[in-house]
């Protein structure tokens, strides 16, 4: 005791001394029973217990305040940790590893609700084996399930023997294998929801104090604002991914439209440049990597790249043109892309030829693999610059048409230009008409009018001739002497196009500009003749219809019609001063009978005979059947007639008469 003090005051100054040196409580003890060996009284022994009673409570009230300040440092150094970037499972390994060390407990594990509801165990801390990663919380019972309806921390010191809140068998047998007791659950919290949940829990017996209730609920505050910013930042790194994606992929997207619209600008600028389409779709192919097929709406080849697998011929690698018409179709009939396997191991591609709501044609790809989709929009815009091109070619072609329409409606009726004028137009157009041409009219029967027109000006312009509408009728122009074998020809084109037989008179030639109207007269004198000859579906020519031509003709002309029946003989007796033309005559005079001639003729059998084979060898085999002797005989009494009309009174000798008759009949 220290001197000069009374022993109670001796007594109080010890404690303090005590007190200042954090002496551990077993000295305060000591000193109090120091004071009851040195026969204190019992006031004074009352005094210097409630002495050391007091500088116990401040020490204590020390130790509390020194371990709030070093809590309130570690929630410090806990906060600071917290705002470093971590992802989602990695922030809450360090939520639990510091709320074990903060509170210094045996264990600590924090639950969150999936996508599907379901609370589960994203992380923990000092388990053993029970409560790990991925264990599903269930959703009655607990102090978890506790301090979540109350929205406020919520402990116990002994769990299992707790019967203030309801008890779950799933989570007690958990409970149970981690030897837990005392466990506190903290909800996470941020502004108006709940995140999950942060449980500590010890191995021992313990009622957790309130400064402790506090830092534990600080340190879920902290928490859950550091999982909100980290999920805030995920869906941020996500969404950014994304945009990055999408960034990219719109990148890539732009170079690739701009490519295809420089590809799309040079095939339309060689479009409107060039007059044919080969060029175009020798560029087009070049872009797609493959061989391409233009096709119009007839089902007619326009151009094609070297390698396209269409004409006929012997390999492996040539498809069928059926598979390419009906694609071609398809194509038509859907108005966009079509694919199908060739056949031969690739692909065909029909994109169709369009001009507004017209149909125009097809563009066809054949290629290795099917066409992706920056080939199909590239497919595409060739196909705009092809209906490009065949409109322009088509305007071009009608403003022509027109001026060679003006000139054949000229021909073909009275008009007011000389013959010279009309001969210098059709010059201007490529079309000599002081050159044979024929006339040709066809009648379609029916069908589609419009493509009988388009294709009578295709052919028109494709033999270098003229063509005119003129009612139902198709008339040509067209170069030439052989008026039969240009009516059929015509007649065979256009029934293959309209799919069903037309009918065609034609006439000629003529190498006059005035003389074509009648010329087209007589043409359509011969397609009236097959008319009422039932030859719809025919050709005729005045030369076919025989003297029945003759008779059609505007002109009448006798001299065409002695000429193309006895012609060679009247040569042959102008030669050879012959009398072939009196053996003729006398034999048909006598019924066909060669000994009845030679009486009348007065010469020997044999050699009307002699006579009868050289008129074959003129006339040929066959001038002695019906219709060809038929038109021999007409063609003998129109030559004799014209002769004795030409001699006045008839009198003349022989070879004389011939001579002359001859020298009439020849222009």
């Amino acid at each position: 005791m220290p001197t000069g003090a009374g022993p109670l005051d001796g007594y109080a100054l010890a404690m303090l001394e005590l007190l200042a040196r954090e002496a551990p409580v077993e000295q305060f003890e000591e000193l109090v029973r120091r004071a009851a060996e040195e026969g204190a009284s019992e006031a004074e022994l009352a005094g210097v217990v409630a002495a050391k009673n007091r500088s116990l409570e401040v020490r204590q009230l020390f130790a509390r305040r020194q371990q709030r300040e070093a809590g309130l440092s570690a929630l410090v150094d806990t906060a600071r940790d917290l705002t470093h970037p971590y992802n989602l499972d990695s922030l809450l390994a360090v939520i639990t590893r510091r709320a074990r060390l903060l509170m210094g407990l045996d264990m600590s594990w924090v639950s969150l609700p999936g996508d599907d509801g379901a609370s589960c165990v994203r992380a923990a801390d000092g388990h053993a084996s029970a409560i790990t990663v991925g264990f599903r919380v269930p959703s009655g019972g607990g102090v978890g399930g506790h301090a979540q309806q109350r929205s406020a921390p919520f402990w116990t010191p002994d769990y299992m023997g707790d019967e203030s809140f309801v008890h779950n068998e799933a989570i007690d047998h958990v409970v149970r294998s981690e030897g837990l007791r005392a466990i506190m659950a903290v909800p996470l919290r941020h502004e108006h929801s709940t995140l999950g949940v942060l449980y500590v829990a010890d191995r021992n017996i313990r009622h957790f104090l309130p400064n402790e209730i506090a830092l534990m609920t600080s340190l879920a505050d902290l928490a859950a604002v550091a999982i909100e910013r980290t999920r805030l930042l995920e869906r941020t790194r996500t969404e950014v991914a994304e945009l990055t994606g999408d960034v990219s992929q719109a990148v890539d997207s732009l170079a690739t439209a701009r490519g295809l619209h420089g590809v799309h600008r040079s095939l339309v600028d060689l479009a409107l440049g060039s007059g044919e389409p080969a060029a175009l779709v020798e560029r087009a192919a070049a872009e797609l990597g493959g061989a391409l097929l233009v096709r119009d709406i007839v089902s007619k080849d326009l151009a094609q790249t070297e390698g396209f697998p269409v004409f006929s011929g012997r390999g492996s690698t040539r498809v069928d043109n059926a598979l390419i018409d009906r694609v071609c179709l398809d194509a038509q009939a859907v108005g966009g892309l079509v694919r199908c396997d060739d056949g031969v191991g690739g692909v065909l591609s029909a994109c169709p030829v369009t001009g507004g709501t017209e149909s125009l044609g097809t563009l066809v790809w054949c290629s290795a693999r099917p066409p992706s989709e920056e080939q199909e929009q590239l497919l595409g815009m060739a196909a705009q610059a092809v209906a490009v091109q065949l409109l322009m070619q088509r305007s071009t072609a009608v403003a022509e048409g027109q001026v060679r329409d003006e000139l054949l409606h000229d021909l073909l009726h009275v008009s007011q230009l000389p013959p010279g004028q009309l001969a210098a137009r059709g010059r201007r157009l490529a079309v000599d008409l002081r050159e044979p041409h024929v006339v040709v009219v066809v009648r379609p029967e029916g069908g589609s009018q419009s493509r009988a027109n388009a294709w009578a000006a295709s052919y028109a312009h494709w033999l270098s001739g003229l063509k005119y509408v003129d009612g139902g009728h198709i008339v040509l122009l067209l170069p030439g002497d052989d008026p039969a074998g240009a009516a059929r020809a015509a007649q065979r084109e256009l029934s293959a196009v309209l799919g069903h037989p037309v009918t065609g008179g034609a006439a000629g030639p003529t190498d006059a500009p005035d003389d074509v109207r009648h010329v087209y007269r007589e043409a359509q004198r011969c397609l009236d003749a097959l008319t009422v000859l039932d030859g719809t579906g025919g050709t005729a020519s005045p030369k076919e219809l025989g003297f029945l031509g003759l008779l059609l003709s505007e002109k009448q002309d006798v001299t065409r019609f002695v000429g193309s029946a006895i012609g060679p003989v009247l040569d042959y007796d102008h030669q050879q001063s012959t009398e072939l033309l009196r053996t003729l005559e006398s034999y048909f005079a006598s019924g066909s009978s060669p000994t009845r001639a030679a009486e009348l003729l007065h010469v020997h059998p044999n050699t009307v005979s002699r006579r009868l084979e050289r008129i074959t060898d003129l006339l040929g085999q066959h001038w002695q059947e019906p219709a060809q002797a038929l038109e021999v005989q007409l063609a003998l009494r129109l030559h004799r007639t014209r002769h004795l009309l030409a001699d006045g009174d008839g009198v003349r000798p022989p070879g004389q008469a011939l001579r002359a008759s001859w020298a009439s009949d020849t222009p």
